[in-house]
């Protein structure tokens, strides 16, 4: 259930999804961070995660038992990754017995710029590589204009249509260079992957019967694999 109005909440944060291997330990009481770390990687997430964790849950006064519930990004973003944070995560909520909740990686890149009130549309892009992204677009009187898709660099500019358009993330280059070309002009936000700090407040907000910590991949992998090697079987 969502914590209710007034209910002290403090909650662990992980992201692994993109170049980017994050904790952080936030609290509803307060707008800034009670410990948090963030290394910037493109793979040796695997390593990296667990130890990244006990440095940043051994800063906060009661540890893992202080805990209220855990967040963690599941996509779309990488298939190593975000097992390696998913993992992470149902291990701590199943070892402390609190919920686990889990936030897409696009609402964490659209949720500052929502946040500042901005007018037109808002699209998060990230680079989903063979000439496509990850997209999701929203807007604050319209809502979910796209929905989380994983679409070729065109169809995505057709989907955005000719808008007032502000593009985030990793893919948001190559998206406003193929709306350029059709005469549209995006501004670009930003290109990093989402702040952690966002991932733990999505989460507070989450609920855990909604939310649930489970992949966000929208294309299968791209090993196919091998029927031809495979035994007979008797």
């Amino acid at each position: 259930m969502p914590i209710g109005p007034g209910v002290s909440l403090r909650i662990l944060a992980i992201d692994t999804a993109l170049d980017a291997c994050s904790a952080c330990i936030a609290t509803d009481l307060s707008d800034d961070l009670i410990a948090d770390e963030s290394l910037t990687l493109s793979r040796g997430h695997a390593e990296a995660l667990l130890p990244l964790i006990e440095r940043v849950v051994a800063r906060s006064e009661g540890g893992f038992e202080s805990l209220d519930r855990v967040a963690v990004t599941v996509g779309p973003g990488s298939y190593t990754g975000l097992r390696v944070g998913l993992s992470a995560a149902r291990a701590i909520g199943l070892a402390t017995g609190i919920p686990v909740v889990g936030v897409t990686t696009l609402s964490a890149l659209l949720a500052p710029l929502l946040a500042l009130n901005g007018e037109g549309l808002i699209a998060a892009a990230i680079d989903a590589r063979h000439g496509a992204v990850y997209l999701q677009a929203m807007s604050l009187t319209d809502g979910i204009v796209v929905p989380p898709s994983l679409v070729g660099l065109d169809e995505a500019a057709e989907r955005l249509g000719r808008n007032r358009l502000t593009l985030v993330g990793s893919g948001a280059p190559a998206l406003a260079a193929t709306l350029r070309k059709g005469g549209v002009e995006a501004e670009i936000a930003g290109t990093a992957p989402p702040e952690i700090a966002w991932i733990a407040s999505l989460g507070m907000l989450a609920d855990p019967e909604q939310a649930l910590p489970r992949p966000l991949y929208l294309r299968g992998p791209d090993a196919a694999p091998q029927d031809h090697a495979r035994l007979a079987r008797r």
